[in-house]
């Protein structure tokens, strides 16, 4: 109804352009204006000044002949004091933000390898964001911000550098468990070596004692009965032994039986081998 009357409406965020018999006159800003049509006047269309976002995937080569699809983000939106441009210059502007973009990523991407096009996904968008902006702004638009928010391998690609990152973390797992293992090992021996070492020493230790006391039984004994030799004090003492033994053996539930001479006589025989074993070893040693 408004428009019969030559009253437009044009909404906030929005501009619109006006034209006298078909020549661009003026760019109304929000609010309510009257355009009489009986002058010519009409309203040609209006243009948004707000923030839309277009994202442009674009397939390309790496240095190292890897394709990848790389996604960019731009944000752009029209000037108000350049709409004018922004509506007459331009017959499909997103078209045109993408034939930019495809030219950038194309021209800077072949120059990386793939790795380095991870890493250096910043400066992709920085120069795309620069070229877009010295374009764009000519045509009435402004460049808000460009964001490289994928670059996508090709599947087989991305199957292979998982397989030679698994590859990769297994080899340190493997060395990491093998250096464990040597250290384990390495400590399992020092520890029997130091139990072998203990073991020696208390066996010595109480091999020493053993002697030490029979020596003293000897010069106790020696002293206390006269008429008494060495002899008979270490024949007493062997007799002494071999009835513990046989006490002991006896005693034992877990032991098993073993044979051996029991008779009063089989004490001076034992005597008798354990003193000529020692004859022997000093003859030898002679």
């Amino acid at each position: 109804m408004g428009q019969a009357f030559g009253c437009i409406q044009v909404d906030q965020s929005t501009v619109a352009i006006k034209e006298v018999f078909g020549k661009f006159d003026d760019v109304l800003d929000p609010g309510c204006h009257l355009l009489p049509w009986c002058f010519g006047m009409q309203l040609a269309g209006v243009l948004s000044l707000r923030v839309q976002q277009l994202d442009v995937r674009c397939e390309t080569k790496t240095k190292d002949n890897v394709f990848v699809t790389v996604v960019a983000s731009v944000q752009y939106r029209a000037l108000a004091e350049k709409a004018s441009d922004a509506f007459y210059k331009l017959s499909n502007t997103k078209e045109q933000i993408q034939a930019y973009v495809f030219d950038v990523i194309r021209a800077s991407v072949p120059k990386l390898e793939l790795d380095s096009a991870f890493e250096q996904k910043n400066e992709i968008a920085k120069a795309v964001e620069n070229e877009l902006e010295k374009a764009m702004t000519h045509y009435g638009y402004e460049i808000v911000q460009t964001l490289i928010v994928d670059i996508e391998p090709d599947v087989r690609v991305k199957t292979a550098m998982n397989e030679i990152n698994a590859a990769s973390r297994m080899r340190v797992a493997a060395n990491e468990k093998a250096e464990a293992e040597k250290i384990l090992q390495i400590k399992r021996a020092e520890g029997d070596a130091e139990s072998k070492y203990l073991a020696g020493v208390g066996i010595a230790r109480q091999r020493q004692a053993i002697v030490d006391g029979l020596r003293d039984s000897v010069l106790a004994f020696s002293s206390t009965v006269p008429g008494t030799t060495s002899k008979d004090v270490m024949d007493m003492v062997l007799v002494t032994q071999y009835f513990d033994t046989m006490k002991e053996i006896g005693a034992s539930s877990k032991s098993s039986s073993v044979f051996i001479p029991h008779g009063p006589g089989a004490v001076n025989d034992v005597a008798s081998q354990i003193r000529d074993g020692l004859l022997q070893g000093n003859t030898m040693k002679l």
